[in-house]
């Protein structure tokens, strides 16, 4: 996913103003990578946590909503 605002890297693809952006304006491709990454990368899941809790309070962020259930469910099964 280009990012509007972020000049990325390899290295910081999935750092935390990225994931933000994947998970507020990303298409069904780049969820798909993230969570790809997640696989690959457990720790990711602590940055994706750390991201949604800006936004649980928020009834209408159900992106966020979706992605914070699905670290819960992860970080559980690790």
């Amino acid at each position: 996913m280009k990012h509007r605002h972020l000049d990325l890297t390899d290295e910081t693809a999935f750092c935390l103003p990225a994931i933000d952006d994947i998970i507020s304006r990303g298409l069904w491709q780049d969820w798909a990578d993230l969570r790809t990454a997640i696989l690959k990368n457990r720790t990711l899941l602590d940055d994706v946590e750390r991201v949604c809790k800006n936004y649980i309070d928020n009834p209408f962020s159900q992106r966020y909503h979706f992605w914070y259930n699905y670290v819960q469910i992860h970080k559980k099964s690790s």
